[in-house]
């Protein structure tokens, strides 16, 4: 590979830790596509990786989604360009992404109250369609 994947100062991610395996790829390339093996599946172990902290390892896979497999292995397909070193780089550049959204850390929701006046708008509406509502139903007669 070319060297360890730098995310931020403080991730790095080791080269053995990421597997590249090639295939042959649909799509363009002409006759070369039968030939050539130009696709390239990554795989990347999120689960038992020593790189990450806990909490970017958790976010990571929550991030992952349909790339995340059962046994913790995030895998991407790249099959976008026409050569191998192309999606391999892409692929690459579509594991930094995900890891570098995962780096950031989400900001806690601060809880709000809503204002007065959307309260009171709220409820004014609901009296508006309650009345609507009341008129629609024929009217009842007391038996006395």
């Amino acid at each position: 590979m070319m060297g360890n994947l730098h995310v931020t100062p403080e991730i790095s991610i080791q080269d053995d830790e990421i597997k590249f395996e090639f295939v042959r790829s649909s799509g363009p390339g002409g006759q070369n596509v039968n030939k050539v093996a130009t696709a390239v599946q990554l795989r990347f172990d999120a689960r038992r990786t020593t790189s990450l902290p806990d909490g970017v390892r958790e976010r990571l896979m929550k991030l992952a989604g349909r790339k995340l497999t059962d046994d913790g292995v995030i895998v991407i397909h790249a099959r976008r360009k026409r050569t191998q070193g192309a999606n391999r780089k892409d692929a690459l550049d579509r594991l930094f992404e995900l890891i570098c959204r995962a780096a950031k850390k989400p900001e806690p929701r601060r809880k709000t109250k809503p204002t007065k006046a959307s309260v009171e708008r709220r409820i004014g509406e609901k009296r508006k369609q309650s009345m609507i509502k009341r008129r629609r139903k024929p009217a009842q007669e007391d038996d006395d």
